[in-house]
């Protein structure tokens, strides 16, 4: 009832100034003024509370800057996001700069210009100084710009150190899924075609090679039994035949697959990355040591996504068929910066950037960072359940898997770079 009766109020107001305005346009008439003749006073109390307003819209600003400036995104927590925010600092006070400026000069001239019958204003069609300067004056602006933030890029993205700790990120609809390197210290070779329940990443191995080539004939064996004995519609036949046709096809090509690495571990023996999957650890956990320089792999199984972290202020796509690669050194342990944010339940969160679908807000996973020691106590923790694919699990509890089969995206990919199989 109250807000019925708010609702009544407010309409009523509207319609009381309207028919005052309506009041005052008949008696203008009344007294023979036109709507456009406006007084000298008029003319002078408008440009003065342009001063006014200008004022109060300055003082605005200011209040605004200062109420909310605790709520933006607290103190960059990687020596890259340090880089990136110096570079968002240097942008946001060029346009402070400019703002400021232009804003002083818009309500300073409003009031000062106010209408005089007896001054006429400047025509002035065309002047080349002054179209070359208000030409070449952004133009050097946005070149600095451009300069300094494709050298901040470099800096962020160029190769990491060699004794840099790699990690693989990988992305699916709709959760990631983190890779470690084993005892061995190197990301085994993936390939999308070995992707199951049991092998989530497609890692490379001569037993989830193995295992997936038997998985496929035992899919063939039964599809060509059905047709054999069984009675089915022309269209179910011939959708199952196309599908035996494709299970071969993808047969022959984890066989072809099988052969490169038997040459490839021949060519290059311990260097070779089709021997460093079999300890790599395939984990639901994102752990990472402060101060040590991390080169991050990135990969998604099905379409694009994107690695996202905002405290440490870097973001990188995950797409499809290829890997990419991003570089951090966090500064900032996740216990330091509970401590900094007044929050013991902070945690550093690694989120989807892009819209992936119905349930993309679900793409979030913690990232804890930690000290060396604490860090190390964690590798040793999570080495106990390195990848393993089924051929190897015999005897063992039956493992819950990570991932669900597809055979239609993903990409091929070892530490540092990608090997791919022509189709």
């Amino acid at each position: 009832m109250m807000k019925l009766l708010i609702l009544i109020v407010v309409v009523l107001g509207i319609l009381a100034v309207a028919q005052l305005a309506r009041v005052y346009e008949l008696t203008a008439k009344l007294r023979g003024k036109r709507e456009e003749d406006i007084s000298p006073a008029d003319n002078r109390f408008n440009g003065r509370m342009m001063w006014v307003f200008g004022i109060a819209y300055f003082a605005f600003f200011l209040w605004l800057v200062l109420h909310y400036k605790d709520k933006m995104l607290p103190v960059a927590a990687s020596e890259q996001g340090v880089e990136t925010d110096w570079l968002m600092d240097f942008n946001w006070w060029i346009l402070l700069v400019a703002f400021v400026i232009t804003n002083v000069l818009l309500f300073w001239f409003s009031g000062k210009y106010i209408y005089s019958k007896d001054r006429r204003a400047y025509w002035q069609p065309h002047n080349n100084k002054l179209e070359l300067a208000w030409t070449i004056a952004p133009a050097a602006v946005l070149a600095v710009i451009i300069i300094y933030g494709l050298q901040s890029w470099n800096n962020i993205t160029s190769p990491a150190s060699p004794d840099a700790l790699v990690v693989e990120l990988y992305a699916r609809q709709f959760d990631w899924t983190a890779r470690y390197p084993g005892n061995d210290g190197g990301l085994g070779a993936t390939d999308f075609r070995l992707i199951n329940g049991n092998n989530p990443l497609g890692i490379v191995t001569k037993e989830s090679v193995a295992e997936r080539i038997a998985e496929l004939d035992a899919e063939i064996n039964s599809a060509d039994s059905l047709l054999a004995h069984a009675i089915l519609a022309a269209t179910k036949e011939h959708e199952l035949s196309e599908q035996v046709g494709r299970m071969r096809r993808n047969k022959t090509r984890i066989i072809n697959l099988r052969t490169i690495m038997e040459l490839d571990i021949a060519e290059k023996g311990e260097a070779s990355p089709y021997l460093h999957g079999a300890d790599d650890i395939v984990i639901k956990e994102f752990n990472l040591p402060v101060r040590k320089e991390v080169k991050i792999l990135i990969r998604s199984q099905d379409v694009i996504h994107s690695a996202y972290l905002p405290h440490m202020r870097i973001q990188m796509n995950a797409v499809p068929g290829m890997t990419t690669t991003m570089k951090m050194v966090p500064t900032i342990t996740t216990d330091s910066m509970r401590t900094i944010m007044a929050d013991q339940e902070f945690n550093f969160i690694l989120l989807c950037n892009k819209i992936c679908g119905a349930s993309h807000y679900n793409m979030q996973m913690p990232l804890v960072v930690s000290t060396a020691d604490e860090h190390k106590a964690w590798m040793a923790e999570a080495m106990k359940k390195p990848f393993r694919p089924m051929a190897e699990k015999e005897g063992d509890d039956k493992a819950t898997p990570i991932g669900t089969t597809n055979d239609t995206a993903g990409g091929c990919a070892c530490d540092g770079g990608s090997a791919s199989l022509d189709e």
